[in-house]
């Protein structure tokens, strides 16, 4: 985890990460398999290397993305704790309140 250990500022960089529709592929890439850097941009003809390389800076300092050298390559994983925290903080929350919500409305 990020030494700021502050959940906040990593809940705003997970949340910047995925507003990217760009960078939604790439994690959606990255979960069907972990790639090589060059696999991942050879995925998006649409843009280049550089523009690329800026979004994977963007994932990995979310900390969604892993990187890790290999010889001359660098291999890129999902990592997917940040999205569950999202997910059970808000997601699980808000469908409780939902749940708890229809269930009074169905008392009445």
């Amino acid at each position: 985890m990020r030494a700021s250990g502050h959940k906040g500022d990593d809940d705003d960089r997970v949340f910047k990460a995925l507003a990217s529709p760009l960078r939604r592929r790439m994690l959606d890439a990255l979960k069907e398999a972990p790639r090589s850097t060059g696999e991942l941009c050879a995925l998006f003809p649409d843009i280049d290397r550089t523009t690329a390389l800026q979004h994977l800076r963007v994932l990995e300092a979310a900390e969604l993305v892993t990187g890790r050298r290999i010889g001359r390559e660098r291999h890129l994983s999902l990592a997917p704790l940040p999205i569950k925290r999202i997910s059970d903080r808000w997601i699980g929350e808000y469908t409780r309140a939902a749940v708890d919500l229809l269930g009074r409305l169905d008392e009445s």
